[in-house]
């Protein structure tokens, strides 16, 4: 995989009590162009870490209120963001115990500079590697934990799937394809057209507020589909524009 394909500015979070080594970490990675934060428990650290704001997490096992391992735990109910553990030295039990929990690598307290590098590396191109596979060959749509596939007229939130009806999923795939663009009702009918089902202008409304209590939507904190007053509706840009 190219190195293309990799987010431009990669934001690492370090889960770990050691403010020393945290300070060393961030010192070393942020003038490669890496954003570095840091949390020094292990809830703070997990609330951080499902923000949705990091693409690799490094998580040492022995912290202060919630271990490494639970703060794994509870993480990959809900994300697959890349984890990077940090486990004592010559500690092959929190290794293998990482490992099978869902950890992508691990590194000694004790690592070197240079390997703690290259092994971030190599676990963010694996991630964006497989997710670029998933895009091509399975869904045609992803937005952060939102995934639709075109071939199959189906959508998966969080790895469960929405049981949409047929216009309730052609109008999410039609707003998912325009992020941070206004679609307005017309544009939105006509998404429509074609299929065996009555659909009026004022009756896309009505079909949207049905999505946004599917995909567990507030309309007025919206996540995915910003209403715009006497236009129409917007797919919330993941990258933050357009909100």
């Amino acid at each position: 995989m190219n190195t293309e394909n990799l987010p431009v500015d990669i934001k690492i979070l370090i889960i770990d009590d050691d403010i020393k080594l945290c300070r060393l970490v961030r010192d070393y990675l942020s003038p490669m162009g890496f954003e570095v934060d840091a949390a020094h428990s292990g809830a703070i650290g997990l609330k951080k870490a499902l923000s949705g704001h990091f693409h690799v997490i490094i998580l040492d096992v022995m912290l202060p209120e919630m271990d490494g391992f639970e703060v794994l735990k509870q993480l990959r109910k809900e994300s697959d963001i890349p984890v990077l553990m940090l486990t004592a030295l010559g500690d092959e039990t929190d290794r293998i115990v990482g490992l099978e929990m869902g950890a992508d690598d691990y590194l000694p307290k004790t690592f070197s500079t240079r390997e703690l590098l290259a092994r971030l590396r190599a676990v963010i191109r694996r991630y964006y590697h497989k997710a670029d596979t998933q895009l091509n060959d399975e869904y045609s749509i992803i937005v952060g934990e939102l995934r639709i596939n075109n071939a199959s007229r189906s959508a998966k939130l969080k790895g469960d799937p929405l049981m949409l009806t047929p216009i309730e999923f052609d109008l999410l795939a039609s707003l998912a394809k325009a992020p941070g663009r206004v679609l307005t009702r017309d544009q939105l009918l006509d998404a429509a057209s074609g299929r065996d089902y009555e659909v009026f202008d004022r009756s896309i409304d009505v079909h949207i507020s049905s999505l946004r209590r599917k995909l567990g939507d507030n309309p007025r904190e919206p996540i995915f589909i910003k209403t715009v007053r006497s236009v129409g509706y917007m797919f919330i840009d993941p990258k933050g524009q357009g909100q």
